[in-house]
């Protein structure tokens, strides 16, 4: 299309659904979050090509506008696409536009949204020992009087936290924009949405060393319950610093 007549996201998708070499189309981002859509969204689109198919669609390979940008990509890259990687939750909770392999596009989505048993228990282990880290960095430092640091450094243990507790579910933590959107419609167990949010804030914010020992209180107990009590006791004596008095 010209400068003047910039592709449009209905126009492809006419295009799309006309062409058999397309297996399916999943659209992520603001668009598939209800109620996030603004002025500003564009139509990010995931568009799957059966392997091997050849398509005049290609032409459109790394088009990107202020209204729609494309990836165009063959069954077995979608497959693997963000397993692992930064684009897993954006494809955990894309919408399927197209799917016209009985539902194999679909379950390509979910399979992308649930991590399996094994790579949960390891995530969960290397967030659970950064979280730790962070947290005891941040303690440590407001105890020496370095403020600054204190904050960064609880402002860090909050990432690792939320990458915790999403492995812990056996999901893809949420990119930032989304983490209120994807909690008030799939909280996680055991932990009060709110309260997650208030401290998660908090803690961003100032630091508050007694609320960061109150949530690791939490956060020790649910990781030992999970199988990860190795890490926390490989820190020894400095659990006591992070731990509530």
């Amino acid at each position: 299309m010209t400068a003047q007549q910039p592709l449009a996201y209905d126009a492809f998708v006419e295009l799309a659904l006309a062409d058999s070499a397309v297996v399916g189309l999943a659209l992520k981002g603001s668009q598939a979050h209800e109620g996030l859509t603004t002025k500003h969204s564009d139509h990010d689109l995931y568009v799957i090509l059966a392997d091997d198919a050849a398509t005049d669609l290609t032409r459109f390979t790394g088009h990107r506008t202020p209204e729609l940008d494309l990836v165009i990509v063959s069954l077995a890259g979608f497959r693997t696409a963000g397993m692992p990687g930064f684009e897993r939750y954006a494809l955990a909770r894309a919408r399927v536009v197209l799917d016209r392999l009985d539902g194999g596009i679909a379950q390509i989505l979910a399979d992308k949204a649930r991590l399996d048993a094994d790579e949960a228990f390891r995530d969960s282990r290397e967030w659970l020992d950064a979280y730790a880290n962070s947290l005891y960095r941040s303690v440590k430092n407001d105890r020496d009087g370095h403020s600054l640091a204190a904050r960064l450094d609880a402002a860090d243990s909050i990432r690792f936290l939320l990458e915790l507790l999403f492995a812990l579910d056996r999901r893809p933590r949420p990119y930032n924009k989304y983490l209120e959107w994807e909690l008030a419609r799939y909280p996680l167990p055991g932990w009060d949405t709110d309260m997650l949010l208030d401290a998660a804030a908090h803690i961003s914010g100032t630091g508050d060393v007694p609320l960061q020992r109150h949530l690791f209180a939490r956060v020790e107990a649910a990781a030992r319950r999970a199988g990860h009590g190795a890490v926390l006791d490989s820190w020894g004596e400095d659990l006591d610093l992070m731990r509530p008095r």
